[in-house]
């Protein structure tokens, strides 16, 4: 993610920023802009920035509930940003606690959202349209929550579903432990899950379906049969030398939405390291490969290969910075070459689906 600065003082802020902490300036974020700027208030609930006397709103999501910080044009004329109209249920926000939760699934989707919007993908209601996207929120009792309970994580013709339970460390910790899963984030759940969405939205009936099979295999293996296998049986000891996780050994689909998801966490991390100016030269050892300048934007980049080079040391670094901080690597996956034939398949899917 590119970094942002407050456009009054020029302080640094993070993507999820509502005020400026240096000037105490109102923030919000413009997708049509893909940046994060200071608002004043003019009335009638309407803001402008210092730059332009453009009129927005604030997300109705953020004046009602405090969970979105993106802004509305009011040409727009909808209550919602771009980001929180594609929300189809969202938790029951009596129940205490839910507020919070949602809040946390919120911050995370409008990074997938921020990520889909800068790779130049679709990003449609499901609601105007029928091809398009659109969130559940749902809660069950804390016994109910594993990945057979009745809200299952999942996708369905456009419809993600997440379980609000996702949101909690510990119970996600819980799960991660009880699932082998080295990598459980809500960011992750996203990014998978939009994997399945856009496999049917830019692969399933394109001319790129052959590829994918020749790559990821047959897609129209049975699906139910395949869970159930992966489930009873774990997947196969040798897993590491086709797949980018063992979950992604379970089914092609699968697969695929693992590979769409690392390939989001790698151009959306790179993007980071280009806009700290970040570089990997360690100062011990002869690899070569282990030297990386981050000097160009990945989201921009048509050469997966250059972008592939550079995430390698990079994640060295990065597992290498948190096992000194007391914690787990932050990447904790060896790519092998077939997996990253996988990766750059996606990348060619995604800058096709750019350039139409």
């Amino acid at each position: 993610m590119k970094l942002f600065t407050c456009s009054n003082c020029n302080n640094l802020l993070y993507f999820e920023n509502v005020i400026c902490t240096r000037c105490g300036m109102t923030l919000g974020f413009l997708p049509d802009t893909m940046s994060l700027k200071s608002f004043e208030p003019v009335d009638n609930h309407l803001w402008k920035t210092s730059a332009s006397e453009n009129l927005y709103y604030m997300c109705a999501n953020s004046t009602s509930h405090g969970v979105c910080n993106w802004v509305v044009e009011v040409s727009d004329q909808e209550p919602f940003c771009v980001c929180c109209r594609l929300n189809g249920t969202i938790p029951d926000l009596s129940v205490a606690g839910n507020r919070d939760l949602w809040q946390v699934m919120e911050t995370e989707k409008r990074r997938l959202i921020y990520s889909m919007l800068r790779l130049g993908l679709p990003v449609e209601p499901r609601k105007k349209n029928p091809s398009g996207l659109e969130f559940d929120f749902l809660a069950d009792t804390p016994s109910s929550f594993n990945e057979r309970g009745r809200v299952m994580t999942g996708h369905n013709q456009g419809l993600i579903t997440i379980n609000l339970a996702e949101a909690d460390p510990a119970e996600r910790e819980r799960m991660r432990s009880e699932m082998a899963e080295p990598y459980r984030t809500i960011l992750g759940h996203f990014r998978h899950e939009s994997g399945h969405y856009y496999w049917d939205r830019l692969v399933q009936n394109s001319t790129l379906l052959e590829g994918c099979r020749e790559l990821f295999g047959d897609d129209r293996e049975d699906y139910a049969q395949a869970l159930e296998r992966h489930y009873e049986n774990g997947p196969p000891e040798n897993w590491q030398e086709q797949y980018v996780s063992s979950y992604a050994s379970t089914h092609p689909w699968e697969d695929w939405a693992e590979s769409w998801a690392h390939y989001l966490h790698i151009i959306d991390t790179l993007e980071t390291a280009y806009h700290f100016g970040l570089k990997v030269r360690p100062r011990v050892g002869s690899d070569e490969s282990m030297v990386a300048e981050h000097d160009f934007n990945p989201y921009w980049e048509d050469d997966f290969q250059l972008i592939i080079e550079h995430w390698l040391p990079l994640t060295f670094a990065l597992n290498s910075l948190n096992r000194s901080m007391g914690h787990d690597h932050s990447y904790p996956f060896v790519l092998s070459q077939a997996a990253i034939e996988k990766l750059e398949f996606v990348h060619r899917v995604v800058r096709l689906s750019a350039l139409e």
